[in-house]
């Protein structure tokens, strides 16, 4: 029997957990895996690549790629070399390397807050002329047992409309720009786009889709993290058109760019942007889940069955599980193997 073919889709730390779930499930499942990753990030270290290098923001990439990385100790190892972060240089240091750059009166130090993988990564992009076979070539690195893709061979802006982003006029509705504004925007976001409008999807993460067996959404941040996928038009064509069962995970609390939605809006939301989009299971923490006959509803309305289980950390932080979202992952990947 051939494996099952799962596509998730995300970014940050939402999809990295959904990808060590399902590094858990391997045991006893036969996957294949893909990542296909969000390019709006706008923060930070990808921030700052994007704005002085262009090409795709590299840390979603970087987290997923991790997140199936081999367990081989020298793949470890790289694993870790990609998610080490410079710090700031002592004084003397960065004092020392500017005098001898010839900057006079000390210099920033430009690789504090960088991730050493998003470094990686964008050399790599740079010298292989193409995002895939640069994230091809770092999961070879990594030994990573899945392949990780992004949605668009282009980067994208995310802007949202927010009702009350400004807490002085809380009835007042104005744009937010930038994945990391509206991920903080105070307010609740009352539409969503994409610039360009209609980004070109890449066409290995389209033919992932179209030949997957499951296609999983969430966890993770819904309008920065989950819905920009929807909003791709060759994307979204070929998450309808896919023969693939589809899977949505719910997040386990509201984030700040989700105050107010319930669960049952976060699932209301998918068919807003993909009206066409069937579901056949979603799957919520049985604790985090609240009234479960709302949510069970919301699910029906998508064509899809409610399955509860308990896949949070057991210390009280909202946080996923990745090997007890695993256990409840394989029964539902599993059935009619």
């Amino acid at each position: 029997m051939s494996p099952a073919r799962v596509v998730a889709f995300g970014g940050g730390h939402g999809l990295s957990a959904s990808l060590r779930a399902l590094r858990h499930c391997v045991p006893e499942l036969d996957l294949d895996i893909t990542a296909v990753v969000t390019v709006g990030d706008d923060g930070g270290s990808s921030g700052r690549l994007r704005a002085e290098r262009g090409g795709l923001p590299p840390g979603d990439l970087r987290q997923a790629l991790v997140a199936l990385a081999g367990d081989h100790p020298a793949t470890r190892a790289s694993a870790g070399l990609f998610q080490h972060r410079f710090a700031v240089a002592a004084p003397g240091v960065a004092a020392s390397a500017a005098g001898l750059a010839g900057v006079g009166g000390g210099a920033a130090d430009s690789l504090a807050g960088h991730a050493v993988g998003n470094l990686v990564l964008c050399g790599l992009m740079e010298l292989l002329g193409d995002p895939v076979a640069a994230l091809d070539h770092a999961g070879a690195m990594l030994g990573a047992v899945g392949r990780v893709l992004p949605m668009s061979r282009q980067p994208v802006d995310i802007e949202a409309r927010v009702r009350g982003a400004d807490p002085d006029r809380p009835d007042e509705v104005r744009t937010v720009r930038g994945q990391h504004q509206v991920a903080v925007a105070a307010g609740r976001v009352e539409s969503l786009r994409l610039t360009p409008a209609a980004p070109t999807a890449c066409a290995e993460a389209v033919a992932a889709v179209r030949e997957a067996d499951w296609l999983i959404f969430g966890p993770g941040s819904w309008y920065t993290s989950v819905l920009p996928h929807l909003l791709v038009p060759g994307l979204a064509d070929a998450i309808i058109s896919s023969p693939a069962r589809r899977l949505v995970t719910l997040n386990l609390v509201a984030e700040k760019e989700t105050l107010g939605l319930s669960l049952p809006d976060h699932l209301d939301t998918l068919r807003r942007y993909l009206p066409e989009l069937k579901v056949d299971m979603v799957l919520a923490d049985s604790t985090a889940v609240g009234d479960p006959e709302a949510v069970e509803r919301a699910a029906e309305s998508l064509g899809a069955r409610l399955v509860l289980a308990p896949v949070a950390v057991t210390d009280g932080t909202p946080r996923h599980d990745p090997a007890a979202l695993g256990a409840a992952l394989v029964p539902v990947l599993g059935a009619d193997r």
